[in-house]
Parts: C-alpha cells; structure tokens; sequence
C-alpha cells in the first residue's frame, strides 16, 4: 500500500474499527474506542476513547496521521483533535444506505477501495435478499431505545426491522437526529397497539416485567401475547457491518417468532459485558 495512504489510524467508535479489520486494514489501527467489542483482538489496542469523551493527550502520542469518529455528539472531540493539528474524519451516518456509503468511504481513506467496494456490495446482497423473502403480513412492532423517557429506535434500526419484515410504530421519529426528537410518550404506545415489541438499550438492562408493569400496557398485544424481544445493542445499536449483518439476521428471527406465534425468543449475540454499553446512539 502507497505510503500516501494513513498508516496509523485512531477509532473513536467501533464501526469504524470494524470496517478496518473486515477489509484487512486493522493493521493500521493504533487506538480504539473503550466500547469497542469487535473484533476481539481489536480490545488489545490502546482504548483512548468513550463515546463522549476522549483523552486528546493519549491519542497525539500514537501519533496518528488519521482519526475516525463518528456523530454530531463528537463534535466537541473532533474540534478539540482538529486544534491540535491532527486530521479527523468524522461520520454521521443514520440509514443503511448511509453505513454502506461510509464503509465505502473508510476504504477510500486508507487505499483500500476495492476490499470496501466488496464488502459494501456484500452487505447490500444480503439486505436485497432478506427484503425479498416471502412473508405472509408485517407485523406491527415497537422498537425501543431507552425506557425512561421512552426513545423510540434510530433511522438504521428501523430500517432494518423494515427489511426483515416488521412495520415499525412512528417511523417519522426515526428520521429525527438527536434522541430528543425520537421521544414518544407510553400513552402514544399503548394507543398504537403494537403486536410485539423489540428492544435494545444502550447500556441499560431491561427486563420484561418491567415493560409489563408499565401502566395500561397489560392491554397491549405485545404484552398480553409476550412477544417482547431484545436485540442486544452490540448488534444493532452501532452503524457498521455488524448491525446489517447479525443485527439483520436477529431481526429476521424476532420477525419470523412473531408471524408463527412463539413468543419471547431468547436474545442472540454478544450480551453486555459488564460496563460496556456497545452503542452510538
């Protein structure tokens, strides 16, 4: 690789590092956030990072001649790094077509065109054949981000429940930017009557008593059926590969309990490790 490209890449996010390794440049990965949880061997990296916060210090000493971040709320970060000179590259992807094009971008940045190309293109043969797949009605779902207020799921997520064949509840909200604009009051979920219910935290546990002594949802069908799912959010919650990838077949599986009517089905993927919430949202 032309030595024009970085060598030495710094990841405040982990779908950026997980772009880097799936396309055979986690070589140049020198930093990584402290969420991070994939690859694993990516974890044996210096952490520099949290989503909100990272030490600029420790980053100027690896030295990078590139750093990746992502989201309007690391802005602060990003101008922080851009102060000391560094070159910050930083991400706002919120639709599936937009992870795709920063995958693409990611390879771009580092001379590794053609490996993003492919995997971009993987990802997008995936998604075109489980939106393809013959299901006999779409459920509607609730896609929970955070319980208290109650936040309903990011533009990605709900995309992806849309392609795995579930007509998520307030999509309007999930074309908002920040958080604030997704919140939804529990009387406007309980008036939409949702068939099932699919959450992911980011960082919190929530267990399904707790949604079923929320007030006046006993009534909801969800509820009353116990079709209440969680997606973990290591699968869902970060926009990169991982997320189009076991975060859609996970859906796929949710969707496909519900339509046969077997509730509840048990969580797939890496759960929370203690202390790492694995989101970007």
């Amino acid at each position: 690789m032309s030595l024009d490209y970085p060598q030495r890449v710094v990841c405040l996010t982990e779908e950026t590092t997980e772009v880097l390794y799936r396309i055979g440049a986690g070589d140049l990965v020198v930093g990584v956030s402290g969420f991070t949880v994939r690859p694993p061997e990516a974890r044996e990296k210096p952490k520099i990072s949290r989503f909100l916060d990272a030490d600029t210090a420790e980053i100027e000493a690896l030295k990078p001649d590139l750093v990746l971040a992502f989201s309007d709320l690391q802005v602060d970060i990003v101008r922080e790094l851009g102060k000391h000179g560094l070159d910050v590259m930083l991400f706002n992807q919120r639709s599936v077509a937009e992870i795709l094009r920063a995958i693409r971008m990611i390879g771009a940045l580092v001379g590794r065109h053609a490996a993003a190309e492919a995997l971009a293109e993987e990802l997008a043969a995936k998604i075109e054949t489980v939106s393809a797949r013959p299901i006999t009605r779409r459920p509607r779902v609730w896609l929970e981000e955070w319980p208290d207020p109650l936040i309903s799921g990011i533009q990605w997520f709900s995309e992806l429940v849309e392609i795995a064949g579930a007509q998520p509840l307030f999509p309007e909200r999930a074309l908002q930017q920040g958080a604030l604009g997704r919140t939804v009051s529990p009387d406007e979920v309980r008036a939409a009557n949702p068939e099932a219910i699919i959450g992911s935290w980011c960082g919190k546990m929530v267990k399904p008593t707790k949604i079923r002594e929320r007030e006046g949802w006993h009534e909801v069908p969800a509820v009353r059926e116990d079709h209440i799912y969680e997606v973990p959010s290591a699968l869902i919650l970060q926009p990169g590969p991982a997320a189009l990838d076991e975060g859609l077949d996970h859906l796929v599986s949710i969707v496909d309990s519900i339509l046969a009517g077997k509730p509840n089905l048990p969580p797939l993927g890496p759960r929370r490790a203690r202390g790492v919430p694995m989101c970007n949202t």
